[in-house]
């Protein structure tokens, strides 16, 4: 008999789907999240067009799947997807679903893109439980904690701020997100506030795999580990990245190529993508985004069913020919610097 996770509604979720997924435990909470996830950064023009009809649509087959965990953000589309990710939840059993959202990054104007004031935070979590329709959220994240002018700031304002509403019962578990992992592990060991939960991305990849050094640091401080964005924001997808991606041209022209040797041979990158995911051992749940049913099926086919004979013999390949010799396997610092300049020319 196959236990059914506490999301499990009788008559909302398909029982022969939900036996196929597997859950586990998100560190110290009391979350039994499923292997794969949700994320909503899709439900904006962050990453090209979307239908608000087709992410309604996505949300509900994704929950009735087993799916558990949704992630979300005032950042992604500055306040779209929040917003769409709340009027897709309207008609879905509270029960059915987990929910994250985040504070500290807001605005596309470098001048208001980034505040960790205890004000700001007080204010946004209320607007986000407004925005979302909930009366609660699961995790509140703080956001990209590497931009903060001091990570004092986020330990003497931020997340005091959100231990208060964890008191008011408004939020259950705090978390923190950002591309360092560096930055993330020394704010679990300042912090005096309770930290749940890290969302680490693209940082346990087919092209980087830095997330595995701070694992074992993130288990002893009983940590729960989100590993997302295992498509390292569209570079392993035969589509590839958005304009905007932040990886130099190297690392574009051999994602590119790994890309182009897919097509060829009839197989989706992404695919590839998250069968390595599935493999890592360490985090607990896999966060993908998507905003179409077509892409979260493709996932979704992954987890229950793995790969194809061909599919595996190509990703033995692509792991061999593209990504076993990478000169640089990430781009940090670049986004970074690109802000610090951005912010220099908006205070000009």
């Amino acid at each position: 008999m196959v236990d059914f996770p506490p999301t499990f509604v009788d008559g909302f979720h398909d029982e022969k789907k939900i036996r196929k997924m597997k859950y586990n435990k998100l560190g110290p909470t009391d979350l039994m999240v499923s292997r794969l996830s949700l994320g909503s950064g899709g439900f904006s023009h962050f990453y090209g067009d979307y239908s608000l009809e087709e992410c309604r649509l996505l949300v509900r087959e994704s929950l009735e799947s087993g799916i558990n965990y949704i992630d979300t953000g005032p950042w992604y589309g500055h306040g779209t997807a929040e917003k769409i990710l709340g009027q897709c939840l309207r008609d879905i059993p509270r029960q059915a679903y987990y929910i994250g959202s985040k504070v500290g990054r807001y605005e596309a104007d470098p001048k208001f893109m980034f505040d960790f004031s205890a004000e700001k935070t007080r204010e946004s979590v209320k607007k986000s439980l407004e925005t979302l329709g909930v009366g609660y959220i699961d995790v509140m994240q703080v956001h990209d904690c590497e931009f903060a002018s001091s990570l004092d700031i986020i330990l003497n304002e931020t997340l005091p701020t959100l231990q208060e509403f964890v008191n008011e019962g408004k939020i259950r578990f705090i978390g923190i997100t950002g591309y360092p992992n560096s930055i993330l592990k020394e704010v679990i060991e300042r912090s005096r506030v309770k930290i749940s939960t890290v969302l680490s991305y693209t940082r346990l990849t087919m092209i980087d795999r830095s997330l595995n050094e701070f694992i074992p640091f993130y288990k002893t401080h009983d940590i729960g580990i989100i590993n997302a964005s295992v498509h390292a924001m569209g570079l392993l997808t035969n589509g590839g990245p958005q304009i905007w991606h932040p990886a130099s041209d190297y690392l574009k022209k051999i994602c590119l190529e790994a890309g182009n040797f897919c097509k060829e041979n009839g197989v989706e990158l992404g695919k590839l993508a998250l069968h390595f995911a599935l493999l890592q051992n360490g985090p607990d749940t896999i966060l993908t985004g998507v905003n179409t049913r077509a892409l979260f099926e493709i996932n979704l086919d992954v987890v229950q069913n793995g790969l194809s004979e061909k599919e595996l013999q190509v990703y033995e390949e692509v792991m061999i020919r593209f990504f076993s010799a990478l000169e640089e396997t990430h781009w940090e610092g670049v986004e970074l610097k690109k802000f610090a300049e951005d912010s220099y020319s908006a205070f000009l």
